[in-house]
């Protein structure tokens, strides 16, 4: 059943979420960040900011493609469940019976099903996989064989305990090729990517489209600045890690794993895949199904799934009962994806914690305003307004709730001393807002003309 939410509350949400969205990607020096949603049957809203190569100044665009990783494993998941459907695969076979080529190895007597759900005891990626630095390309076909062969590449008894593994999407991948009769990166290009009409996916690197693709960057934790990365073919790990995409396809695929859609999957495959089987956070939000993500943001479950490649991090979560989805790409290995993506749910339960508001003229009190201390946003919500503050990682924490009285903004709720003081605002004549003085009795400004000195001193 669809709780979708109030149309003009998320039309409130996404404005802000532009706003924040844009100011986080320069406050967190991330080189760029790509963003679209998924709401209301259709693409709500898609955006680019940043750069796409910050060598040469590329802007980046709705349109570039970022390498995102492990959202393979749910078209991997997506192709496992169409052969199932098609009754040319079960869950419950073992690798072995598709890949002989490991018949009478530990690895061959896992199921199709422990492989999916990181259930196998699979190593993670080899003792030796150092192309994760690119410091050797990543395995082919017999390569990874090898891998699959060894004795210590089943590190664990099946169903011991969960064990996130690329090298067993890997065989995942061997296993499609051996049921379908063709490539893995054939089968999901044509029984996903093209019966979804989607140009801005595809399962692994494309030497023609070198261009359209976001440049990928080094993290700031060892360095003082970043550097570029290549972008690599992912070789057999394509199931695991191949795919690239934009936000705008990304949200459009995963709509297609929304209740009552039949584009991919039957309904019965999509509560399988999205059921959680394990849990994969000490906090137990996490949890994992068959190729699918689902984890607790607030109170609501969501599905979807992050990657990490070097160079781009990305996530996305999906909404069921709301039918909505956000994809968050970015093209630094540090990039805050799953941050980023998770702040629209946030903003959304801010939204609808409450009856709507009259939202009747208080647009002319928001903004962004600075003083020396710091920023803070004046967000309208819900039809109600709040302050914020648009550094933290969850806009909507704690967010202090605001009354309109003339020209000046009352503190209503809160555990601070703003408590019953005023937000004092000063508007010049076209109505915009000059200064705004505090509750802490400090003066704020335009984010757009605050500006300080060489040197702060007693005025």
């Amino acid at each position: 059943m669809s709780n979708a939410p109030d149309s003009t509350n998320l039309t409130e949400a996404l404005a802000y979420y532009d706003s924040w969205l844009a100011f986080n990607q320069r406050y967190q020096r991330v080189p760029g960040v790509q963003v679209a949603v998924y709401a209301e049957n259709a693409i709500a809203f898609s955006a680019a900011y940043g750069l796409a190569d910050v060598e040469n100044g590329v802007p980046l665009t709705e349109q570039h493609l970022f390498r995102i990783a492990s959202h393979s494993k749910t078209f991997t998941g997506t192709a496992v469940f169409q052969l199932v459907e098609q009754g040319r695969l079960r869950l419950d076979d073992k690798a072995e019976q598709h890949v002989t080529e490991i018949v009478g190895t530990p690895l061959g007597a896992r199921t199709v099903r422990e492989l999916l759900s990181h259930a196998g005891g699979v190593t993670r990626d080899s003792l030796d996989a150092d192309w994760w630095q690119l410091s050797k390309s990543f395995p082919d076909r017999d390569q990874l064989l090898e891998i699959l062969r060894l004795d210590s590449s089943a590190v664990i008894d099946e169903n011991e305990h969960f064990k996130y593994s690329n090298i067993a999407y890997g065989l995942l991948g061997l296993i499609i090729e051996a049921v379908s009769g063709t490539s893995y990166n054939s089968y999901v290009q044509t029984a996903i990517v093209d019966k979804l009409g989607l140009a801005g996916l595809g399962p692994e690197l494309d030497p023609a489209r070198l261009t359209e693709y976001a440049g990928g960057y080094s993290a700031l934790a060892y360095a003082d600045a970043r550097v570029p990365i290549e972008h690599v073919n992912t070789g057999a790990l394509a199931a695991a890690t191949g795919f690239f995409g934009n936000a705008r396809d990304l949200v459009t695929y995963f709509s297609a794993h929304l209740p009552g859609d039949d584009r991919l999957l039957s309904d019965k495959s999509k509560r399988e895949m999205q059921h959680p089987l394990w849990t994969t956070t000490t906090d137990g939000k996490g949890r994992y199904g068959l190729g699918m993500s689902i984890g607790k943001v607030g109170e609501r479950d969501l599905f979807g799934h992050g990657g990490g490649y070097p160079g781009h991090i990305t996530r996305s979560l999906v909404d069921p009962e709301r039918r909505l989805a956000v994809s968050v790409l970015t093209n630094a290995i540090d990039g805050p994806a799953g941050q980023l993506a998770e702040a629209l749910s946030k903003l959304i339960d801010l939204a609808e914690s409450k009856e709507r508001g009259d939202a009747a003229g208080l647009d002319r009190f928001t903004g962004r305003f600075a003083n020396l201390w710091g920023v803070a946003d004046i967000v309208l919500l819900g039809g109600r307004l709040y302050a914020t503050d648009p550094t933290g990682p969850n806009p909507a924490d704690e967010p202090q709730p605001l009354e309109a009285d003339g020209d000046n903004l009352r503190v209503t709720g809160g555990y601070d001393g703003a408590y019953g003081e005023s937000y004092r605002y000063t508007f010049d004549t076209n109505g915009a807002v000059e200064t705004i003085l505090g509750p802490q009795g400090v003066r704020y400004f335009p984010i757009d003309h605050f500006t300080l000195p060489d040197r702060v001193t007693v005025a």
